[in-house]
C-alpha cells in the first residue's frame, strides 16, 4: 500500500499538479452535462414599406351626351330665331292696328286689296310647291293669307292689303332662301331649322363643302362675316352667305348676332 502511494506521489510532479486539475475538469464536465443545444436566431424581418395612395383626376368624354348638348344648343339657336322672328312680326303687326285706328277710313281700294291678296296666294302655291305643305313657313304664310281673307271680308281694305303683302314677302323669301341651300341633297341625318337662322361669324374658319374636316374647303369667312343657317347635323350647319355661296361650317364658329 506504501508502495502505491509512492508511486503516485511520483506520478504528481509539479507540472503534472498544473494540468491535473484542467483535465479533471473537462473530463467532469463531459461526463456529467450534456451539450447544449444551438438555438437559430430568427431572421430578422423585412422592413416595412408604407404604400403611397396617389389621388388623380381623370376626365372620361361621353360621346353620346357631348353629341345631345350640341343638339340642344343648335335647337336653342332655332328657337331664339323664331321669337326673334315672332317679336319683329309682332311690332309690324301693333304698328299696322295703330295706323288701323288712326285712319278709321283707309285711302286703300278694294281693287287694290284684291290684287294684293291675289299675288300672295300665286306665292303661297309657288312655296307650297318647293317646300311642302306642312313645314312651318308655308304655315305662317298660310296663316296670313288666311287674315288678309278675314280683314277683306270685314271691309278693311287696308289690314287686308297689309297682311297680304307680309304673306308675299315671306313667302318670296323663303323659297329664294330653300333653293339656294337646296343645291344638293340632304346628307344622312341632316335636320332642317323651322326657319333660316341669322348667324355671326365668331372666329376666322373655313367653309366646307360638306360636314366634316375631311371634305375640301368651299371658302373662307372672316369673323364678324353674317351668314344664313338652314340645316344641321351633328356639330355642322349648312349655311350660305350674302353671296349666295353654300357649305357647311363648325358649329363651334358660329353664334346667333
Amino acid at each position: 500500500m506504501l508502495s502505491n502511494f509512492d508511486t503516485l506521489a511520483q506520478m504528481l510532479t509539479p507540472r503534472r499538479l498544473i494540468l491535473f486539475p484542467v483535465l479533471l475538469g473537462v473530463a467532469i464536465s463531459c461526463a456529467s452535462g450534456k451539450p447544449k443545444p444551438v438555438v437559430a436566431k430568427p431572421a430578422p424581418a423585412p422592413p416595412t414599406v408604407k404604400t403611397r395612395v396617389v389621388y388623380d383626376t381623370v376626365l372620361v368624354k361621353d360621346v353620346e351626351l357631348e353629341k345631345r348638348l350640341t343638339m340642344l344648343e343648335l335647337r336653342l339657336l332655332e328657337k331664339e330665331a323664331q321669337v326673334e322672328d315672332l317679336e319683329v312680326r309682332l311690332v309690324d303687326t301693333r304698328s299696322a292696328v295703330v295706323r288701323a285706328m288712326a285712319r278709321a277710313q283707309t285711302a286703300t281700294s278694294r281693287a287694290e286689296a284684291a290684287s294684293g291678296m291675289a299675288e300672295a296666294e300665286v306665292a303661297l302655291q309657288s312655296l307650297r310647291a318647293s317646300r311642302g305643305q306642312n313645314l312651318p313657313e308655308t304655315m305662317q304664310v298660310t296663316h296670313l293669307v288666311k287674315q288678309s281673307s278675314l280683314e277683306f271680308d270685314r271691309k278693311n281694305y287696308g289690314g287686308a292689303l297689309y297682311l297680304a303683302n307680309q304673306a308675299k314677302s315671306l313667302a318670296v323669301s323663303y323659297r329664294t332662301r330653300a333653293a339656294s341651300a337646296n343645291r344638293e341633297e340632304p346628307r344622312p341625318g341632316e335636320k332642317a331649322f323651322a326657319l333660316p337662322i341669322r348667324l355671326k361669324v365668331e372666329s376666322k374658319g373655313n367653309i366646307r363643302e360638306g360636314p366634316g374636316t375631311s371634305y375640301g374647303i368651299a371658302f373662307g369667312v372672316e369673323s364678324g362675316a353674317v351668314l344664313t343657317a338652314f340645316s344641321y347635323t351633328e356639330d355642322w350647319i349648312r349655311v350660305n352667305d350674302e353671296r349666295g355661296r353654300n357649305g357647311w361650317i363648325f358649329r363651334g364658329l358660329v353664334a346667333r348676332p
